[in-house]
């Protein structure tokens, strides 16, 4: 008797082929731009996708100080840290980060969109933040991402 088995492939780390990726974020919606990379970076883009494993690419994301946001997050949205030190809790706008490094703007948000564990850590470290246009990864030849 003939059958035909169906097998669903499992990835695993050896059998993962990762691409490198280039998002423009001149001019770019935070959130819509952000919650794309955190898809890349997961893998969810491949038919290869397996939720245990690190299957995403790597992303370089240049010109992060000319992001854009709608509404009035620019002046509204504040990002808190806290020293664990009574009145240790320092507050920032948006406009002050964008004044100060702009760059953690886009990896707080993709960061929250990635899974709290040691995988999401590792998926995290394929980011590649910059302020300018130039970036030192020529060598891996990313390709533009489009981001509608």
């Amino acid at each position: 008797m003939d059958t035909l088995s169906y097998k669903t492939k499992s990835a695993n780390k050896d059998s993962v082929v990762r691409k490198w990726h280039i998002v423009d974020a001149e001019s770019q919606v935070v959130g819509r731009m952000c919650s794309k990379i955190a898809h890349i970076l997961r893998g969810k883009h491949k038919p290869s996708y397996t939720p245990h494993v690190d299957t995403g690419d790597c992303v370089i994301v240049i010109n992060a100080d000319k992001l854009r946001f709608t509404g009035n997050k620019v002046n509204d949205k504040v990002y808190l840290t806290y020293s664990g030190y009574p009145g240790g809790q320092k507050k920032r706008t948006v406009r002050e980060q964008l004044d100060r490094d702009p760059r953690i703007i886009i990896e707080k948000a993709v960061k929250g969109m990635l899974p709290k564990n040691k995988l999401g850590r590792a998926m995290y470290k394929k980011l590649f933040v910059y302020t300018g246009g130039e970036h030192p990864h020529q060598a891996q030849q990313p390709a533009p991402l489009k981001i509608d």
